[in-house]
């Protein structure tokens, strides 16, 4: 594997969470792939978990992580052809991506949706000029359009902790009080499909994902009606794809709470963190047996190893 933005890379999610669960058995053992090999870890936004996880999936693999926040710690960042470089920006990211891919092995890079142009945002300008100009294989940790060390990891979890073979795995959109990029329930919408699970996605009318990564799960906008007998909840808000990063709703009928879970076969709750307590999910549901919440960010570690020891054993 040369670089890693989707499950299209991975081919085969399910033989991928295998390789994962081994390693999560033996995170050491594969340490002599990364000796002498650095890794960058760039971030154009914030991050907790991504940031951590990443950087110890480098770590237990024999590699040297470099962190750096591109907003405090370096020049401030030209994006875009053509501009005359008159005012902030002192460098363009034409001439810093084949610098820093002269300075490492592998480049991960962290870079949401803008919300200006629904085009640029899905067409991954940041994204696709590392790929092109780095030389070197990039790891996306989150981009405009996805965020698979996520939903890798949101696989994992569901894999350990399935009771049936074909999970009934449902996506919610819950409330919050800004306008979040589509880029996780993207990611989780396609790779759980791929993986062969029942899909439901459900939300407010003019919260459609993209078709293309709507694919084939049931939409359904009764709220109540998607959660009867699922095995999974997983919530998230995403502000409009159709109208491009408004909010349409707060409506808080959406918040998922103890009522709601109780409608499912007992399912699992999930969530990628960080979450608006009580505007996404209710405490109790949260602090529930029933909530994965943790072991799911735990598992960010084996997405990223994973990903990463297939990336180093190609080079």
């Amino acid at each position: 594997m040369r670089h890693f933005t989707s499950v299209k890379d991975i081919i085969d999610p399910n033989a991928a969470v295998q390789e994962a669960l081994e390693i999560k058995k033996n995170p050491y053992g594969y340490q002599h792939l990364g000796k002498n090999k650095t890794m960058i870890l760039l971030f154009f936004n914030s991050s907790l978990r991504t940031r951590l996880s990443t950087q110890k999936a480098a770590l237990n693999l024999g590699m040297n992580p470099i962190v750096l926040d591109v907003n405090q710690g370096a020049w401030k960042l030209e994006t875009e052809r053509g501009v005359i470089m008159d005012g902030n920006k002192t460098e363009h990211l034409l001439e810093a991506i084949p610098v820093i891919g002269s300075y490492c092995d592998i480049i991960g890079v962290r870079s949401f949706a803008r919300f200006e142009s629904r085009e640029d945002d899905y067409q991954e300008k940041i994204l696709s000029q590392f790929i092109q100009y780095s030389g070197v294989p990039v790891v996306s940790m989150e981009a405009a359009t996805r965020h698979p060390l996520q939903a890798f990891a949101d696989q994992i979890t569901i894999e350990e902790y399935k009771k049936v073979k074909r999970p009934k795995v449902v996506l919610s959109w819950a409330p919050h009080p800004l306008a979040l990029p589509q880029a996780v329930p993207n990611s989780f919408s396609e790779w759980m499909q791929a993986a062969g699970y029942d899909v439901v996605i459900t939300q407010p009318e003019g919260y459609e994902l993209a078709p293309e990564f709507a694919g084939t799960a049931t939409i359904e906008y009764d709220q109540d009606k998607a959660f009867e007998g699922a095995d999974f909840i997983y919530a998230k808000n995403w502000a409009s794809y159709s109208h491009y990063g408004e909010i349409l709703s707060k409506d808080r009928a959406w918040t998922v709470d103890s009522r709601k879970m109780a409608l499912t076969n007992n399912a699992y709750f999930m969530h990628c963190l960080p979450v608006r307590r009580n505007m996404i999910v209710t405490d109790e549901v949260i602090e529930s047996p029933m909530s994965l919440v943790i072991p799911e960010a735990a598992n960010r570690v084996f997405s990223a190893q994973c990903v990463l020891k297939r990336i180093l054993e190609s080079l």
